[in-house]
């Protein structure tokens, strides 16, 4: 009988500390579960902070793009229209010159020997 006893409060004392230990065990991996669920939120939060930077950085770049494409679009006319005044200016240049060339070309020496 005292045996029996001894059994039985031993018996008890165990699977009162196994239900011990593992109410432990799930608190410590609910605390861990926790801390992860804290860490995967907050990594969420700066990668989306991250893409709308990225979006509004990438945004700049196409808006200063636009910018310097407009630039290049207005020197270049600004240089046809430079070149088209060059032209109209100097339109009778190849009569000039042939002009001048004929002069010189069936023009007399000036010193005679």
């Amino acid at each position: 009988m005292i045996l029996l006893t001894i059994g039985l409060s031993l018996s008890l004392i165990a699977i009162g500390v196994l239900f011990y230990l593992n109410n432990q065990l799930n608190n410590q991996l609910t605390k861990r579960l926790e801390r992860n669920n804290k860490a995967l939120l907050a990594l969420q939060e700066e990668f989306t902070q991250y893409q709308i930077k990225e979006k509004r950085f990438h945004e700049k770049d196409v808006a200063k793009m636009e910018i310097r494409f407009d630039n290049v679009a207005r020197l270049i006319k600004k240089n046809e229209d430079a070149i088209y005044n060059v032209n109209q200016k100097h339109k009778n240049l190849p009569e000039t010159i042939r002009n001048v060339i004929g002069h010189i070309e069936f023009a007399r020496p000036l010193d005679k020997k």
